[in-house]
């Protein structure tokens, strides 16, 4: 298990315990976060997910893969460093503590 903290545009923060194995957005979507649409399902082909990563925790991912660097084109202002999509986030006890935002919107 990991703690994720999920913080909405606005500022609202959700605390959560996700199973490892899941993805931070399997975790937002179990736990009715909203932000996270996650219209594909966690298939990587649509950009619905998306996050910024809090700044602390930008090194300690794993690099994105080239498929989620050309879904990113596609989100809502995605940020060079700090972007991310939930779907591609395995959880792991190495995330926890993990914190991530959501942008104004989703595509």
């Amino acid at each position: 298990m990991a703690k994720i903290t999920y913080v909405e545009h606005g500022g609202r923060e959700h605390v959560v315990e996700v199973a490892t194995g899941l993805t931070v957005m399997e975790g937002a979507r179990d736990n009715g976060i909203p932000g996270i649409e996650a219209d594909c399902g966690g298939a990587c082909a649509c950009s619905t997910c998306h996050v910024y990563v809090d700044p602390a925790w930008v090194d300690r991912l794993p690099p994105r893969d080239a498929m989620e660097a050309d879904m990113l084109d596609f989100a809502w202002q995605p940020d060079p460093v700090r972007s991310r999509l939930t779907c591609q986030l395995k959880i792991s006890d190495a995330l926890d503590g993990l914190r991530v935002q959501m942008p104004e919107k989703q595509i």
